[in-house]
C-alpha cells in the first residue's frame, strides 16, 4: 500500500487555515457587542480627499515616475546586506486592544459592571480612539549579518507577555497569529509580506512603476535637507496593494520617511484600516537604514466595525558594521528545550525602546481581577474548548494535566460501524515535561466492536505544554486496533471528523487494522527532519474488499512488517502549534520530502517483501496582483512484486469537503499503480478578474482554478490479469461481480476545478469536472465546499 507523505492541517478539519483566524474571529464576536455601545458624541472625520479633475495617467514624461525610478535604482546601496558585516538590536512590541470605546459608554451598561476595565480605557494616538489593551508581547533580538560565507541570525534575548496569552495553555496564540499576519515590513523591500500575502512594494524594482501611480505632492525643508513628498496609489483600487506617501531626500535620493496604508476600497477582509509609518536615519557608515516602524490595524467583521486594534512598534538600534568572531553565529536561534527566555524588569528598563502605557503596564493586575470574578473563568474555559478543539479537565485557575478531545471526533459514521462514538485525550507537560500519553477508545453500533489507540512519546527536550512544540526530538511507541478504508491511511484529515463522514458515495472497501509502531523523530535547527520507524500491521478485509490469491487461496489476514526512513527539508518554515496539530504560517520556501519503506518477509509472520519510495515537493509561487500558485508534486514507485493492497493508491477524497492534494471525483481504489506521478496545481487569482466587473466587484469574491493530474502504470509483474496462478498476487476486488479497480492508459487522469471563495468572507464553493476516464459508476461533475478564513 502506498503511504503518502503526511501533512498537517488545522484542528477543525473542514476549515482550511482555520485556527489562528478563529481566534481573531471569536474576539471580534465578543467585542462587537461592547463596541456597539460606543456611539460617539463627537464624530471625527477619518479622512478628507481633495481630488483633481480626472485625467489620464502616464509614466512617460512624468517627473514623479522618473524620480521614483532613480530612488529604486539607489535603494540597493541602503541595504544592510550590502555590508560585509552588520550587527544591530531589534525591539518589538505587539499590543492587541478593544477599539473605539467612547467616554460616554464607559459610564454605563457593560462597563459600569466592570469598573476595573473602565479605569483602564485610554486614548490611543495610533488609532485616534479610546482603547482597552487586552494583551501585549514584547521581544528583544540581537541580529547579525555576514556576507561571506552568507549567514544571518536573529537571537531572541528577552521576551515578556501579559494579558489573554496567560489564559491559553497552548501558547501565545494571539501574538503568534498577529506576528504571522502582520509580519515585519521594510518599504525598501521589493515585496512586502503582510496578511499572509505577498504585496508589491512601492519601491519594487520589478513592478512598482507599472503597479502604482506616483504623484509629486510637495517639497519640504527638514533639518537642512531638501525633501520631496510623493504619493502613490494602485492602478486599480481593488488590487491587493497600498496607497500612501514617500518622502525622499532630493540630494541623496534616500528614503527618509513613509506612510503606507490600504486603499479605502481595498478587497482585504477583516482589516478595515491599516497604516504603517516608517522612519529612516543615516548611520555612521553612510547608509540610510530603517530605525522605527509603527503599524496600526483596525479589525472588524464588517467594514464600519472597528472592534479590535493591533498596534505593533518596532525599533532598530545600535548598528555596528565592524567584523565579528564567527563563534557568534554558532548559537542556535531557537532553544531546543522549547522554553523561551523571559527577562526581568531590570532587563526591560534597559532594552525597552519606549515605555508601556498605563493600561499595558497593569495588564497582569487586570487579569488577576478577572480570574477572581464569578463566571469569568468559566467563559475562558468554554472559549478554550472551542478554539483548541479539546476540553481541559482541571479547574480554570489550576494547571491542566489532561485534555479530552478532539471534540469534532466524538460522533461520526462509516459503512461498517454505522454510528461511531469516540472519546480520546492526551496528557500535557504540566504532568510531565518529557513524557506524553495520548489515545482514544471508540465503539461502533454496526459491528459492536471496541477500537482503540494508545501512544506514549518520550521527548528528549523538555516542553512547555505540548509534545508538538518545535523542535521535536522524540521516541514514540503506539498500538492500535480500528476500522479504516484504504484511503483513510492517505488522508491529511482525521478520519473520524464528523464533517468528513458525509460522503459523496458509499465507501464499502474497509478493513480492520491492528497496528504496532515505534518511531524516532529528530527536527534539526536547519529544518531538516529525520524520521525512522518500525511497524507491524495485520489487516482483515471487510465490505467489498477481499484478499484472495490468484491461485484461489483465501487470505484471512494480510500481515506486514516494515522499516522506514524519511527526510523532510522545509527551510524557514514557521508554524503555530495547537493541541492537535501544527499549522504552517508561511509558505515562502519549497518543502521537499523523501521516504523509503522496506517490508521484511518472515519477520513476525510478515508475508511479503517490498520496497516503496516516494519523493514529494510543495511550493507556493507568488504572482503578486495575480494571486498565488500552489504546486504539489508526488512521485512514487513500488519496486517489488506485491499483492494489490501494497500497490500505490491515489489519495481520494470522497467527502463534500475540499481537501488539498486529493482527487475529488475519483472513486476509492479506482486506480492502482506501481509507478505514479501526481501533480496538483491551484491558482488563487485573489479577485483579479472579478474586481474589474461592475457591481460584481462589490461582492469581493475571489476566483480559484486548478488541475489535478495522475499519471501511472501497473507493470505486468504486478498485474494479475493474464498471469499464471500464484500465491504472490491477489485477485482485484469486485463489487456485485463488477471490477472497480482499473488501469491507467497512456493518458493521465485529469480533474479540473473552478470555484469562488471569500463568499460572505468565509465560504468557498468549487465546481469539479472529471475530464476523462468516464468509467461505469463514476461521475463527471461535482460540487465541493469549504470554510476558509482568509484576508
Amino acid at each position: 500500500m502506498c503511504f503518502a507523505a503526511r501533512r498537517v492541517w488545522p484542528t477543525f478539519a473542514p476549515v482550511k487555515r482555520f485556527f489562528p483566524l478563529l481566534f481573531v474571529w471569536v474576539l471580534l464576536a465578543v467585542a462587537l457587542p461592547v463596541a456597539a455601545q460606543t456611539d460617539e458624541e463627537v464624530r471625527v472625520l477619518s479622512e478628507v480627499q481633495v481630488r483633481p479633475r480626472r485625467q489620464r495617467y502616464s509614466r512617460r514624461n512624468n517627473p514623479a515616475a522618473e524620480l521614483m525610478r532613480r530612488v529604486i535604482e539607489r535603494k540597493g546601496d541602503n541595504s544592510i546586506r550590502a555590508n560585509a558585516f552588520a550587527r544591530w538590536n531589534r525591539y518589538q512590541r505587539i499590543t492587541f486592544a478593544l477599539n473605539g470605546i467612547s467616554p460616554a459608554a464607559v459610564d454605563s451598561g457593560f462597563w459600569s459592571r466592570w469598573p476595573g476595565l473602565a479605569r483602564r480605557v485610554e486614548f490611543s494616538p495610533a488609532t485616534g480612539k479610546h482603547i482597552l489593551p487586552i494583551t501585549y508581547n514584547e521581544q528583544v533580538h540581537q541580529c547579525l549579518w555576514r556576507a561571506t560565507p552568507r549567514a544571518e541570525r536573529n537571537y531572541l534575548r528577552g521576551e515578556n507577555a501579559e494579558g489573554v496569552n496567560d489564559f491559553f495553555a497552548s501558547g501565545e496564540i494571539s501574538t503568534d497569529v498577529l506576528r504571522s499576519i502582520f509580519a515585519d515590513v521594510n518599504a525598501l523591500d521589493d515585496d512586502i509580506m503582510l496578511l499572509e500575502r505577498k504585496f508589491t512594494s512601492p519601491t519594487s524594482r520589478r513592478a512598482a512603476l507599472s503597479f502604482y501611480r506616483f504623484y509629486i505632492m510637495d517639497t519640504l525643508a527638514v533639518e537642512g535637507r531638501r525633501l520631496v513628498e510623493l504619493s502613490f496609489v494602485p492602478q486599480n483600487p481593488q488590487d491587493f496593494g497600498f496607497s500612501g506617501f514617500l518622502r525622499v531626500d532630493l540630494d541623496s535620493l534616500d528614503l527618509v520617511h513613509c506612510r503606507i496604508h490600504f486603499p479605502v476600497r481595498s478587497a482585504v477582509n477583516f482589516v478595515n484600516t491599516l497604516t504603517i509609518e516608517q522612519h529612516f536615519r543615516r548611520q555612521a557608515n553612510g547608509q540610510t537604514l530603517l530605525v522605527r516602524d509603527e503599524m496600526t490595524a483596525e479589525l472588524g467583521i464588517v467594514r464600519r466595525g472597528r472592534a479590535l486594534a493591533a498596534i505593533r512598534r518596532t525599533a532598530y538600534s545600535n548598528f555596528r558594521f565592524d567584523a565579528f568572531d564567527a563563534a557568534l553565529l554558532a548559537e542556535p536561534e531557537t532553544l531546543r528545550e522549547g522554553t523561551r527566555r523571559t527577562a526581568d524588569s531590570t532587563f526591560w528598563a534597559a532594552h525597552r525602546a519606549d515605555t508601556l502605557s498605563r493600561s499595558e503596564a497593569s495588564l497582569a493586575h487586570l487579569f488577576g481581577e478577572a480570574q477572581r470574578r464569578r463566571g469569568a473563568m468559566f467563559g475562558v474555559w468554554v472559549l478554550r474548548a472551542l478554539i483548541e478543539n479539546h476540553v481541559e479537565t482541571s479547574p480554570p485557575r489550576s494547571k491542566n494535566y489532561f485534555d479530552i478531545g478532539p471534540v469534532n471526533t466524538l460522533v461520526s459514521s462509516n459503512f461498517i460501524e454505522n454510528v461511531r462514538f469516540r472519546l480520546g485525550g492526551q496528557t500535557t507537560a504540566n504532568l510531565h515535561p518529557q513524557l506524553f500519553l495520548r489515545g482514544y477508545a471508540a465503539y461502533g453500533l454496526g459491528d459492536r466492536r471496541l477500537k482503540y489507540k494508545a501512544e506514549a512519546e518520550w521527548s528528549f527536550a523538555r516542553k512547555r505544554y505540548s509534545a508538538l512544540e518545535w523542535p521535536r526530538h522524540s521516541l514514540t511507541a503506539s498500538a492500535g486496533y480500528d476500522v479504516f478504508s484504504p484511503a483513510d491511511l492517505l488522508s491529511s484529515r482525521d478520519k473520524d471528523n464528523v464533517f468528513v463522514s458525509l460522503k459523496t458515495q458509499t465507501v464499502d472497501q474497509m478493513m480492520y487494522l491492528r497496528d504496532y509502531t515505534v518511531r524516532y523523530l529528530y527536527e534539526s535547527d536547519i529544518h531538516l527532519d529525520v524520521a525512522l520507524h518500525a511497524r507491524h500491521r495485520r489487516q482483515q478485509a471487510l465490505g467489498s474488499l477481499h484478499y484472495r490469491t490468484t491461485a484461489g487461496t483465501d487470505v484471512r489476514r494480510l500481515v506486514g512488517s516494515e522499516f522506514g526512513l524519511s527526510l523532510r527539508y522545509a527551510p524557514g518554515e514557521e508554524f503555530i502549534t495547537t493541541k492537535q496539530r501544527r499549522r504552517p504560517i508561511n509558505h515562502n520556501a519549497p518543502v521537499f520530502a523523501l521516504s523509503h519503506t522496506a517490508g521484511v518477509r518472515g519477520l513476525l509472520g510478515a508475508q511479503h517483501n517490498y520496497h516503496y519510495t516516494e519523493l514529494s515537493a510543495t511550493h507556493r509561487l507568488w504572482l503578486f496582483s495575480w494571486g498565488r500558485l500552489d504546486t504539489r508534486l508526488r512521485l512514487g514507485a513500488q519496486w517489488c512484486r506485491v499483492p494489490y493492497p501494497l500497490l500505490c493508491m491515489p489519495a481520494t477524497n470522497n467527502s463534500y469537503i475540499i481537501t488539498d492534494g486529493m482527487f475529488a471525483m475519483m472513486n476509492n481504489m479506482e486506480f492502482l499503480t506501481d509507478r505514479f506521478a501526481h501533480l496538483d496545481m491551484q491558482w488563487d487569482l485573489s479577485g483579479k478578474l472579478l474586481n474589474r466587473v461592475p457591481l460584481v466587484k462589490r461582492l469581493k469574491w475571489r476566483e480559484v482554478v486548478g488541475v489535478r493530474l495522475l499519471y501511472g502504470t501497473l507493470t505486468p509483474h504486478n498485474n494479475p490479469a493474464g498471469q499464471a496462478p500464484t500465491e504472490r498476487l491477489y485477485e482485484m476486488p469486485t463489487r456485485n461481480g463488477e471490477a472497480y479497480v482499473h488501469r491507467l492508459g497512456r493518458a493521465p487522469y485529469v480533474e479540473i476545478n473552478a470555484g469562488l471563495h471569500n463568499i460572505f468572507k468565509i465560504v468557498r464553493v468549487d465546481y469539479v469536472y472529471r475530464a476523462n476516464y468516464h468509467l461505469p459508476g463514476t461521475r463527471r461533475h461535482g460540487v465541493r465546499l469549504a470554510l476558509e478564513f482568509d484576508f
